[in-house]
């Protein structure tokens, strides 16, 4: 039998395994879904006071479901009901935007993240209270706490580092723990960095934790933009499992694959995609087989992998599809869009999967660990030549919950946000593979032109030295922009302006987003209309991080008033009434490009909306302020005139963006 789960996601199971919950954030309801899953008993949806992300049923002395809430920021606590489904019965406040969710051992106290607000608090579940809130590094999600409850580690949406506290019950120490992405691949001496850190997982004995993110740079092949991985962190000694790439490690090369050569074991990377998964969103720890699934958000599958291996990711036992080939202009039954959470059956024998893009809940048959699963060994890699995973069938039942709340145009949009595979929109990394949750990814890409036989084209790439056709071009810096809440202007769009409105940037973007510029079979009136429901959906369907709505403390006034005043400028060009933005292209003083980078010859940069701007570092074009305050600091006279300002004056100004 399964051990007790301690970590949330979108989707739980009952502890007697008569129902699932679903955190259906988009709807605002905490889900009921009567098992087994029957098409004509979709179950009940229970109205939450916000946006619901995560859920974790116990199974203790008393039964109870918690859900925590986005905005306001809550731990909701649940009694389940044989006819309401779930009762509330506890109301926890937490900081702005709760999110991932673990309990301890004992099942006294929940370890909650609070995504935008960079927190992580405690809750005491019997006191029905938090007990202590600490702050992190930004976007803390995923959470899990160790089997004998001495820590939590926690992931993030944006950087490699994990974050580890120390002393749950006690005065709570926090740490940075690294762990470079898949190091295997990266360039030989670097450390890659990270995003998309929604999930955490542990084995049973909580000597190995594993992190489901995306790794930026990642080297493989037509890996433009890294590929999805599975770190493995040694919890004894918070050390990574994977020895770094170094140059001179022995490698076996052949057609079709290459082989790393460590002193502990023998690792192939393919030779074709080592992205075996797109987007990772959700992972559970299988322990009767000993294997991790893996979501992936991008690509409608869900990846089982050798949880004993180097690098799992390397290490592919089964691929299980829960969606088909998506197209926006045909109507495809059954398809399950967006894996977004996982939940296993006692007996481990069947994964449960919420796909947010669709509404539905879809049960996958697991592979027989009795019965042989081909798996390659730790280390070594299940693929053939092709690079493709061993496949099993598609779902074995499906639910689908609701329709879109926002209409079928938007819901179009909403699927093609998450979708990787679409040949026009990506290639093969979806919109919210860089802008999860509508924000950033906090990376700086490069946009690198190369030649082919039918001309120039214009890409972003992680690593230009991974790819031989623009190793000699560094390409200009590119730093994510945040989506949510800054897309509602008519235009122009672009870090020139040089896209008059958001249709025609995101029609531009699906060539800059993929290898190769836009495919040769696609037509004008197919971009246009994936553009344009696209739009709707960023519009529409994202949605704006929580902003505080107390009053301003005195700094922050000192602040405002240093912003509006004549001699900083700042206003003139960033105008509150429209977003803190002018939105018009300025020729900037030239600066010496950031080691890495080449010199961009277009000098004028849009101004950008400072809307939000607190919580989402670096900062300008190319990352190169790491800070608001070290932004201020560098800044001189570059942007107003800020030279002028007094060490308290500067923090003021700081103190300001901050409530923007």
């Amino acid at each position: 039998m399964r051990a007790p789960v301690r970590e949330g996601g979108a989707l739980a199971r009952a502890a007697r395994e008569d129902a699932l919950y679903v955190a259906d954030e988009d709807h605002g309801v905490v889900r009921v879904v009567p098992l087994p899953l029957d098409p004509a008993r979709p179950g009940a949806g229970v109205p939450a006071p916000g946006r619901p992300a995560q859920v974790l049923a116990l199974g203790g002395r008393e039964a109870r479901v918690l859900a925590t809430v986005r905005d306001p920021g809550l731990l909701l606590i649940f009694r389940p009901d044989a006819s309401a489904g779930l009762v509330e019965v506890g109301r926890v406040p937490l900081p702005a935007d709760a999110w991932g969710i673990a309990v301890t051992p004992d099942e006294k106290t929940a370890i909650v993240t609070s995504a935008w607000t960079h927190k992580v608090s405690a809750v005491d579940l019997e006191a029905g209270r938090a007990r202590w809130t600490v702050d992190v590094a930004r976007e803390p999600r995923g959470v899990a706490v160790l089997p004998d409850g001495s820590a939590a580690y926690v992931s993030h949406l944006v950087g490699a580092d994990l974050t580890r506290i120390d002393d749950l019950g006690g005065a709570p120490r926090v740490r940075r723990v690294a762990l470079p992405a898949s190091p295997l691949r990266a360039p030989s001496g670097e450390r890659l960095a990270a995003s998309l850190g929604y999930a955490l997982a542990l084995s049973e004995d909580g000597r190995r934790l594993f992190a489901a993110r995306h790794a930026l740079g990642a080297m493989g092949h037509a890996a433009w933009f890294g590929a999805a991985t599975v770190d493995v962190l040694i919890t004894g000694r918070d050390e990574p499992l994977a020895p770094p790439h170094h140059g001179n490690l022995p490698v076996l090369r052949s057609a079709f694959a290459e082989q790393v050569i460590t002193p502990e074991s023998v690792i192939t990377l393919p030779g074709a995609s080592v992205t075996p998964v797109t987007q990772p969103r959700a992972a559970v720890y299988r322990k009767r087989a000993r294997t991790l699934l893996v979501a992936g958000e991008g690509d409608d599958l869900v990846l089982e992998v050798d949880a004993t291996a180097v690098d799992p990711t390397l290490a592919i036992v089964k691929s299980y599809p829960v969606g088909g080939r998506y197209d926006p202009h045909v109507r495809v039954a059954g398809t399950c869009g967006a894996p977004t959470g996982l939940a296993l059956s006692a007996d481990e024998a069947t994964a449960w999967v919420f796909c947010r893009s669709t509404g539905d809940v879809a049960a996958l048959r697991l592979h027989d660990p009795a019965a042989g699963s081909g798996a390659a060994p730790a280390g070594a890699v299940a693929t053939g030549a092709s690079g493709a995973a061993p496949a099993a069938e598609g779902p074995a039942a499906l639910v689908h919950l609701a329709d879109d709340p926002l209409g079928p145009e938007v819901a179009k949009g909403r699927r093609l946000f998450y979708y990787a595979l679409d040949g026009t929109v990506s290639g093969n990394l979806g919109c919210a593979g860089c802008h999860p949750d509508g924000r950033d990814d906090g990376y700086v890409w490069r946009e690198a032109t190369f030649s082919t036989a039918d001309g120039e084209h214009a890409n972003f790439v992680g690593r230009p030295e991974n790819i031989p056709e623009v190793a000699k071009r560094k390409g200009f810096p590119r730093r994510t922009p945040m989506l949510a809440g800054n897309v509602g202007a008519a235009g122009p769009y672009g870090w020139h302006g040089e896209s008059e409105d958001l249709v025609g940037r995101l029609q531009t973007g699906m060539g800059l987003h993929r290898w190769g510029g836009l495919p040769i079979d696609h037509t004008p009136a197919g971009l246009a209309a994936r553009a344009t429901y696209l739009a709707m959906f960023l519009r529409r369907g994202l949605v704006t991080p929580p902003r505080g709505d107390g009053a301003p403390d005195e700094r922050a006034k000192r602040g405002r008033e240093i912003f509006h005043s004549d001699e900083a400028k700042c206003s003139r060009c960033h105008v509150p009434a429209s977003d803190y933005t002018d939105r018009t292209a300025y020729p900037m003083p030239k600066r010496p490009p950031l080691p890495g980078y080449d010199e961009d010859p277009r000098p004028e940069y849009k101004t950008p909306s400072l809307r939000f701007v607190g919580g989402r570092p670096p900062y300008l074009h190319d990352g190169r302020a790491g800070t608001l305050a070290e932004l201020i600091e560098q800044n001189a006279d570059w942007m107003g005139k800020t030279s002028h300002l007094s060490p308290e004056d500067r923090a003021a100004l700081v103190a300001f963006l901050e409530t923007l």
